[in-house]
């Protein structure tokens, strides 16, 4: 065990950092003939310092898993671990507050705030935590998303890659432990996709960063380290150092399981 700005985090024989973690975990909706599991005893670790991508086909359960992972929804059965946090324990004030000092969120709808500027997004989450942002670090972030000359400008002046590229920096100024990315790209045209993942690359590369990104898109997947292929709500498969062929190839297999 070891302490990473002062949370606990885990550390395996192969000196790979746990960033986070589930075990057993079920999500079951509904009851009785309504029931539909979409994710049965799934047991996962997430590697600090990397970026990882969750697919699957339509129905997999790869959304739901990185919603309980991020503690955006509660688990039917089983445990998460942010570090060495079990989120499945904490009470609902706790969460929020681990939430929104521990996790950075990107989302498919970018979620910026209308009458706000870019900055003032940017900014946002530190806000609400009554935190000062570090000047040095803002700028940085600002500097490597592209936005320098775009921070007084509201999402209606912004383009989609533009909207998105704040909502990666708001999720990042914070310092999170890990950032869960839900299908980041899937509003983008494709020169605006590999801005952001570009930035989102870089962001592990150069700054340490832990990303976590939901994806139907290979070409989205050949940017990460690793792949996580779920499959009726099970990890079914893997990759490292994954190619868009590659990962087509697999998603191809599975489709095919499915009868699609």
């Amino acid at each position: 065990m070891v302490e990473i700005a002062g949370v606990a985090q885990l550390v395996r024989a192969d000196n790979q950092i746990v960033a986070a973690r589930t075990q057993q975990l079920s999500k079951v909706y509904g009851t009785g003939d309504a029931q539909v599991i979409a994710l049965d005893t799934v047991s996962v670790e997430l590697f600090a310092h990397e970026f990882t991508a969750i697919m699957g086909p339509s129905g997999s359960g790869k959304s739901t898993l990185m919603h309980c992972a991020a503690g955006l929804d509660a688990v039917s059965d089983g445990r998460v671990f942010i570090g060495e946090t079990e989120l499945t324990s904490l009470k609902e004030k706790e969460l929020t507050a681990l939430r929104r000092d521990k996790i950075g969120f990107i989302f498919q709808a970018f979620n910026l705030i209308p009458t706000l500027t870019a900055k003032e997004n940017i900014l946002l989450p530190l806000s609400i935590a009554g935190r000062k942002p570090d000047p040095a670090w803002f700028d940085q972030v600002v500097e490597t998303v592209g936005l320098s000359e775009r921070l007084g400008h509201r999402p209606s002046e912004l383009s989609g890659g533009q909207m998105q590229r704040v909502a990666c920096a708001r999720a990042l100024v914070s310092r999170p432990e890990i950032i869960f990315a839900d299908e980041p790209t899937g509003n983008l045209d494709s020169r605006a996709s590999r801005e952001v993942l570009d930035f989102l690359r870089r962001s592990v590369a150069e700054f340490g960063q832990t990303i976590v990104m939901v994806t139907h898109d290979p070409v989205a997947a050949s940017y990460t380290d690793r792949v996580l292929f779920l499959a009726d709500g099970r990890v079914v498969d893997e990759m490292r150092e994954p190619t868009a062929e590659r990962v087509l190839e697999r998603m191809a297999g599975l489709d095919s399981a499915k009868g699609v």
